[in-house]
């Protein structure tokens, strides 16, 4: 029986996609069959649709896909029917350091993702979801909830105490808030709304920041921290906030790298960055040991992802239109 599938032309653009249909393929040794009922965007998956980084072929979008297992192939003996899994960004990286550059093997970019209702691939491609978690839920964890562990936890070393500083109100930022304050950090948000500054308050924040009516934020930071500087900032912004961040780290401190949202093309400014010796750690995801791990400790700390709002899977237009605007906080779900 055909199952519901979009797909994005070469070239993208949100005009041009087509809510059509596929065929079904069954398990072979060492893959499963999972019926998706949940995928979460991303602003990556938005350059794809939208054509910003559009795919030079056409492409089934959307690079988070949550759901149950429905059939096992020969040889998997991880995952039984029923079990409730979560896609990995990068299905051939399960451990160790990253061997491959770019997104060439990532579902929705360079290989067809998860905007369908049924999918059949290597079992080493998903994870087992957390326990108790919507599928809703779980699909947030791919690309925004794994990019914040892996900042904190693998390459930061996020201890207690430790001081972060988040921007905006994303997927990423606001899982960056969450599991900091579960780690016993303290947290410097920011945002140029009054109104989300609140939520990311009640969230547990203990300072924020308006950058838009303070665009010297950076010393401002300095200042909630008598001078010292925070020892870990979540930058998401790119060249417009890069400069900022640096001002506001510690001497020694880490910078993740994680977002591009005010373009690609920096210029650093070395001198800041040699003075304070920052970290700077570009880095994409994680790898399927790290949501694994990442898991474990959802399973342990219950933490629950932020979820703003959701959509039906041929209602994807409206959703990363709803996604353009800026008015979310948290994610932004496709119901399955």
């Amino acid at each position: 029986m055909p199952i519901k599938t979009i797909y994005v032309p070469a070239g993208g653009g949100f005009g041009n996609v087509v809510v059509g249909t596929s065929e079904p393929k069954a398990p072979t040794k060492g893959e499963i069959t999972v019926r998706i009922r949940a995928s979460s965007l991303n602003y990556h998956d938005m350059g794809v649709v939208s054509g910003a980084m559009a795919p030079s072929e056409q492409r089934i979008p959307m690079s988070d896909g949550a759901g149950e297992v429905i059939a096992v192939g020969e040889g998997v003996d991880e995952f039984a029917v029923g079990d409730h899994v979560v896609s990995t960004f990068f299905p051939d990286w399960l451990d160790g350091e990253p061997q491959r550059a770019g997104f060439g093997r990532t579902p929705g970019d360079g290989i067809d993702g998860f905007a369908r209702e049924q999918v059949t691939l290597p079992a080493t491609a998903f994870t087992h979801a957390p326990q108790d978690y919507s599928h809703a839920e779980a699909a947030t964890l791919t690309t925004a909830g794994l990019t914040a562990w892996r900042a904190l936890f693998e390459n930061g070393q996020l201890k207690s105490g430790d001081t972060v500083l988040v921007q905006g109100t994303g997927g990423v930022s606001i899982f960056a808030l969450q599991l900091a304050k579960l780690a016993g950090a303290q947290v410097i948000a920011t945002s140029s709304s009054d109104e989300k500054l609140d939520k990311l308050k009640a969230l547990g924040a203990d300072a924020v920041i308006n950058y838009r009516n303070d665009p010297d934020w950076g010393k401002t930071v300095r200042g909630l921290t008598q001078g010292r500087g925070v020892d870990h900032v979540i930058e998401v912004g790119g060249p417009a906030t890069l400069a900022q961040s640096i001002i506001a780290s510690r001497v020694g401190g880490h910078i993740a790298v994680i977002g591009v949202l005010s373009g690609v093309t920096s210029q650093l400014p070395l001198g800041q960055a040699l003075a304070r010796q920052v970290r700077l750690h570009a880095f994409i995801v994680g790898s399927r040991r790290h949501q694994q791990d990442f898991v474990r400790a959802i399973n342990t700390t219950k933490l629950r992802p932020i979820i703003d709002r959701h959509f039906q899977l041929d209602e994807i237009v409206a959703a990363f239109q709803y996604e353009a605007s800026g008015q979310h906080f948290g994610k932004i779900v496709l119901d399955i």
